[in-house]
């Protein structure tokens, strides 16, 4: 009636357990309120995520008018600027996003490739 086979080892289930647990990507996006700058980057981010970390990261959006002081506890200078917190390290992108591939290697999605 449905029982399922015993595991054969215990590397076995730890194997099932990590492919399981997915790593979680945090990342902070710092905006300046809606401009179009923001929206671009809102944008692009969100596909980027949806794109390669669906269900897997968790992405807050900071307006830096409406919460200096996350602001200035992550040393925001400028607008758009994405913070990945996790995994570590720590990286930070600034600009609107756009340049997909060089995210996903600061992501450490992407092995980077020399010319």
């Amino acid at each position: 009636m449905g029982f399922k086979k015993p595991k054969d080892s215990l590397s076995e289930f730890e194997q099932e357990i990590k492919k399981s647990e997915k790593e979680k990507y945090v990342l902070r996006l710092y905006i300046a309120g809606m401009s179009s700058k923001s929206k671009i980057a809102i944008q692009n981010i969100k596909r980027i995520c949806e794109g390669n970390l669906s269900g897997h990261y968790d992405l807050e959006i900071i307006d830096v008018y409406k919460q200096p002081v996350l602001a200035e506890g992550d040393q925001i200078v400028a607008t758009p600027t994405l913070i990945k917190k996790l995994p570590v390290p720590i990286r930070t992108f600034i600009g609107d996003m756009s340049k997909e591939e060089k995210i996903l290697i600061g992501l450490d999605l992407r092995q980077k490739k020399f010319q």
